[in-house]
């Protein structure tokens, strides 16, 4: 699987990213690219595939949160320029 788009999801809320992570990967041919532990009860997930997939799960992962936590931010990004995987590969957060 390429990457094709990059689909993230910021919550305040380890079980709350978790739970969006799981209905990422179960609603879209997606997988989980990265996992950060931000700091303060921010947690990201990033999954990757193509366009259409990442964009399904990231709106599915939205609205699995629920009341198990806040979500924070989420966005696709469609088609990434190299310099942005670059970027985050440098992130070493877990």
């Amino acid at each position: 699987m390429g990457r094709e788009a990059l689909g993230m999801i910021e919550t305040r809320g380890m079980t709350a990213a978790i739970q969006a992570s799981d209905s990422m990967v179960k609603t879209a041919d997606v997988n989980i690219s990265k996992f950060y532990v931000v700091g303060s009860g921010f947690v990201i997930a990033m999954v990757e595939g193509d366009v259409a997939a990442v964009k399904s799960a990231v709106e599915a992962g939205k609205n699995s949160i629920g009341n198990i936590g806040e979500l924070i931010a989420c966005n696709v990004l469609p088609r990434p320029h190299e310099d942005v995987i670059r970027f985050i590969s440098l992130i070493d957060m877990i």
